[in-house]
């Protein structure tokens, strides 16, 4: 039964190489064989004989899948479906069946997004309100404020730093990470997200800090847990590790980003941030160290971990942004002007944010999606026990599962 499993994720890997020379963002980081690149560059097949095939394996895992009784193996078989069923709904995006915005988000990533009214931000901003001083707007006033927290240009490199050894540090506290395994750390410009982990296989990460605009003090410990630890880096390196190397699964050495396998990815980055800081760790570790670091004044570390806990909820409204951009509704200007009503961002910040929705449309469901939905399986497991080496454990299980059970 293994054998045949084998045979289609390898099938699998090829196609999602092949689309990858219609669609470039498509294969996120591939380690693999060599071989499976040269056969797709040999005999690249066309579109729809991309969709054709994965139809043909969809129907292969279909006829066996009574007969897997092993439950890891059901899970494999239940990974490789979704991942094969959302390749299908991609290529025929570029055949030209585009999706509206909940239909892409459903078939790309096996989710359904949430619709939050107006009403539910609005809330949240006149709780903001309480707490940012002055008279001004709010988007205007929180702005001023918000700009307290930059980070100098000429200290990116050594907070960031400092952040991602910290990640490490505790990370090693619970999960045993490969004596090989290493990241570089790079600043970069001119791109539409803030940050971005490139996986280039045995346990090596390429991460990337875009510098277009500020950057500021909670980014340092959000980023540096999500691209790195226990986010992304961890992420691969334990896939590779545990999936790839020790049990030969093969589909595992490619990573399609439009997929199912994002909404995980994603989610437990974002996850991962309040596992590597729970409680009150990161308030100290921030006003201790990394606002000292940054030359940011330390007494405003309390007050602005309050404001942080709410525009963690705002995060929601980069969901609705989207869908009406997406979707038609908005165009770039009102989609702009309602990030900034909403989200509290600058107008750059919000510019840049659109430039993102319009290259990878629904994927931005995956972030507080894929958050909620590790945090809700997690808890359910964890029961009354809560302690942090029971969610460090059930979180570790997790990162090496491939599917959620």
């Amino acid at each position: 039964m293994e054998n045949e499993l084998d045979k289609i994720a390898e099938s699998y890997v090829k196609l999602v190489l092949a689309i990858g020379s219609y669609d470039k963002d498509y294969v996120d980081a591939f380690y693999g064989p060599t071989r499976l690149q040269e056969e797709i560059k040999n005999q690249q097949p066309t579109l729809q004989q991309i969709k054709i095939k994965a139809q043909e394996l969809l129907e292969q895992l279909s006829a066996i899948n009574a007969t897997i009784v092993d439950e890891l193996l059901k899970l494999r078989h239940k990974y490789l479906t979704k991942q094969i069923s959302s390749l299908i709904s991609h290529v025929s995006s570029l055949l030209g069946n585009r999706l509206s915005f909940d239909e892409e988000a459903y078939a790309y990533y096996d989710t359904k997004p949430p619709r939050l009214s107006e009403e539910f931000f609005r809330e949240l901003l006149n709780k903001l309100d309480t707490l940012i001083p002055g008279k001004e707007p709010l988007p205007l006033r929180f702005n001023k404020y918000h700009d307290l927290f930059i980070i100098p240009r000429g200290s990116i490199d050594k907070v960031f730093t400092i952040a991602i050894q910290e990640c490490k540090t505790r990370t090693k506290k619970y999960i045993d990470l490969p004596t090989n395994e290493t990241f570089h750390l790079e600043l970069v410009n001119n791109k539409p997200w803030s940050g971005y982990n490139w996986y280039k296989g045995n346990c090596e990460s390429l991460i990337q800090i875009n510098t277009d605009l500020p950057i500021f003090i909670e980014r340092a410990i959000d980023l540096s847990a999500h691209e790195g630890y226990p986010g992304h880096h961890v992420y691969n390196c334990l896939l590779e590790t545990e999936l790839v190397h020790k049990r030969g699964w093969i589909e595992f050495t490619v990573y399609a980003l439009f997929s199912p396998q994002s909404l995980i990815a994603e989610g437990t980055a974002n996850y991962g941030i309040e596992v590597v800081f729970p409680d009150n760790d990161r308030l100290e570790f921030e006003r201790d160290v990394l606002f000292p670091l940054a030359g940011i004044d330390k007494s405003l570390a309390e007050d602005f971990q309050q404001v942080q806990i709410i525009l963690s909820k705002l995060s929601y409204a980069e969901i609705e942004a989207a869908r009406y951009f997406l979707d038609g509704i908005f165009n770039a200007k009102q989609t702009i002007d309602w990030l900034m009503e909403y989200t509290l961002i600058s107008f750059e910040k919000s510019k840049q944010r659109v430039n993102f929705f319009e290259k990878y449309r629904s994927y931005v469901i995956n972030y507080s999606v894929g958050k909620d939905k590790i945090s809700n399986y997690i808890e359910h497991q964890l029961g009354q026990n809560t302690n942090t080496e029971a969610r460090w454990e059930q979180f570790k299980k997790l990162l090496v599962l491939p599917e959620i059970a």
